[in-house]
């Protein structure tokens, strides 16, 4: 699986579960919300397109970081 980073506009609680709400939707996809620096990491094998179209439902601002390696 790739893992890949997003910025995406969230400043409360609501806003991450927004983004974990559309996540779910998309299935089977492991993530990291970390809300206070306003990334979330996503391990998929759904490509960068498709993870963004699908940040982006939130209504939020969403914008694709880069590949994070795996530690």
């Amino acid at each position: 699986l790739q893992k890949h980073e997003f910025f995406v506009d969230m400043t409360c609680e609501g806003c991450s579960n927004a983004v974990t709400r559309v996540l779910h939707r998309l299935g089977g996809e492991s993530f990291d919300i970390d809300l206070p620096n306003k990334k979330v990491c996503i391990d998929s094998e759904h490509n960068v397109d498709t993870l963004l179209e699908t940040l982006k439902k939130t209504g939020k601002t969403a914008s694709y970081l880069g590949e994070k390696s795996a530690q």
